[in-house]
């Protein structure tokens, strides 16, 4: 790729260069009619990237992947998972590449990373593509997230490529382009453990979890144990993940092993939506017809996916079995008491409670408010920015609520006691979300090639918790005829 010094682009290969095992060298597919659908300003100068270079023909080539750096290695990674709980030994990417990494203006390496490039050694009889609406809604729903402030993988761009690709029925096709600390997954050492089992030989497992340690959790390597360092720091991290996701009541969908991330970031924004009415048995993902990933099971299922993790470390903590699996499990049991406080203290922070509120008061205060929002069908994001108008003094909005407003009197009279602040409140709880009946409308509008509805919904999202003039059908729930919502992974 021809670039000047202005925009010139370096793209390291140090995955593919470390972990060759678990890297397949591969290009992305040509796109007959690229088109810039989208393009993040502030996150492609956070990467040092040129916005207007992005979008000319030589930037337009990096964001496909049909034109990268001299020096990159563009892989398509090797990992296995398990999928609703069954075990698939090799998965890897079937649509995606990792176009190598970059050097953000902070001096951190960022991934770039694509999908729906087109297929590769992975991609099990799939077409490898991807089609305008699902990377829209990565894109929408990832740059939330990290509006809200909760870790995740970031969205550059979402370019069109001019082909169509087959679903249930014909869609104009895309690519997203995104960034994350790393592409490091669960699955990742699930795939290194198979391998260095066919081999009778660590190395490789040794090499990732020593990968992982260097790219994300550094302080591990100064430790007795530098593996159980490692698996201590990710239980900690998707302790504090998880706890962030209920806060908002957002419902990954799709929490299989090889959509966990060693970094603690959200990864895989498939059939991911915002809960509206309080359930904790909500779900939204068409193929979880168990509920296995409904919004209230997700911090177990992400207890369990650590269970696997701490599986492929077992014979790098010691040698003998019966000691590593007591030393991870004693790790693992401290999972629950991790996610507790982190999401309790968000809840206080959510109810604005001083950090001297009587602790027993505070609990049964929260205990009792989720069963009164599940009883009465209340939405979840709109109570608690009614609140902060309540922690006020104006406690009509929040009491309107509710079909009997006096059903919630005498919680708030107990929540007034502990003198809750508003504007900790105003500070934690969103008043835009991705509401799902406007993400749908958008996504619908832009794969009939209107992109304004997008524009406009992530100008609103951009500044969550800051409420604006003329904006209340962002933060208003889906009408009683939007119907029961349902997503679709995208695949």
């Amino acid at each position: 790729m021809s670039v000047t010094p202005e925009t010139a682009v370096v793209l390291d290969n140090r995955f593919a260069r470390e972990l060759p095992e678990m890297a397949v060298p591969w290009q992305a597919e040509a796109a007959p009619d690229p088109r810039l659908l989208v393009l993040n300003e502030r996150l492609a100068a956070d990467l040092g990237l040129d916005p207007d270079w992005l979008r000319g023909p030589e930037g337009l080539g990096l964001l496909l992947g049909t034109a990268v750096p001299s020096g990159a290695t563009p892989v398509a990674q090797a990992y296995s998972g398990h999928q609703f709980g069954g075990f698939v030994p090799r998965l890897g990417d079937g649509r995606a590449l990792l176009l190598g990494e970059l050097t953000d203006r902070d001096g951190c390496p960022r991934d770039l990373h694509l999908k729906g490039s087109g297929r590769t050694p992975f991609a099990r009889g799939g077409d490898g593509l991807a089609a305008v609406g699902p990377m829209l809604r990565e894109y929408i729903v990832s740059e939330a997230m990290h509006a809200m402030g909760i870790p995740t993988t970031r969205s550059l761009a979402v370019v069109a490529t001019g082909r169509d690709v087959w679903r249930e029925t014909q869609l104009p096709g895309a690519v997203l382009a995104r960034t994350a600390s790393s592409h490091l997954r669960v699955g990742s050492f699930q795939y290194a453990i198979q391998y260095c089992n066919a081999a009778r030989d660590l190395e490789l497992l040794r090499r990732l979890a020593d990968h992982a340690i260097a790219r994300h959790h550094p302080q591990a390597a100064e430790a007795e144990n530098r593996y159980f360092a490692l698996f201590d720091a990710v239980v900690s991290v998707q302790a504090s993940l998880v706890a962030q996701w209920l806060l908002v009541g957002f419902v990954h969908g799709v929490m299989n092993t090889d959509n966990m991330t060693i970094s603690g970031e959200t990864i895989d924004y498939g059939p991911c939506a915002f809960m509206e009415a309080f359930d904790p048995d909500t779900v939204f993902s068409s193929i979880d017809q168990g509920g296995r990933y409904a919004y209230g099971n997700q911090p177990a299922i992400a207890q369990w996916n650590l269970a696997r993790f701490a599986e492929t470390l077992l014979p790098l903590i010691a040698d003998d079995g019966e000691q590593a699996v007591a030393i991870l499990t004693e790790s693992l049991s401290g999972f629950r008491a991790k996610f507790d406080h982190a999401w309790s203290t968000g809840m206080r922070a959510k109810l604005g409670l001083p950090a001297e509120a009587d602790d027993v008061a505070a609990r049964a205060l929260i205990d009792d408010l989720l069963v009164l929002l599940q009883q009465n069908q209340i939405d979840y994001t709109s109570f608690f920015r009614a609140l902060g108008r309540a922690a006020r003094g104006d406690t009509s909005v929040v009491r309107d609520l509710f079909a009997v407003p006096s059903t919630l009197d005498e919680w708030l009279g107990r929540w007034r006691t502990l003198g809750p602040s508003a504007d900790t409140m105003d500070e934690v709880n969103p008043i835009y979300i991705p509401r799902n009946h406007i993400v749908e409308e958008a996504l619908g509008a832009a794969t009939a090639g209107d992109l304004e509805p997008v524009h406009r919904l992530m100008e609103v999202l951009a500044a969550p918790y800051r409420e604006r003039a003329g904006l209340d059908r962002y933060a208003a729930p889906a009408p009683q005829d939007f119907g029961a919502y349902r997503t679709f992974c995208g695949t």
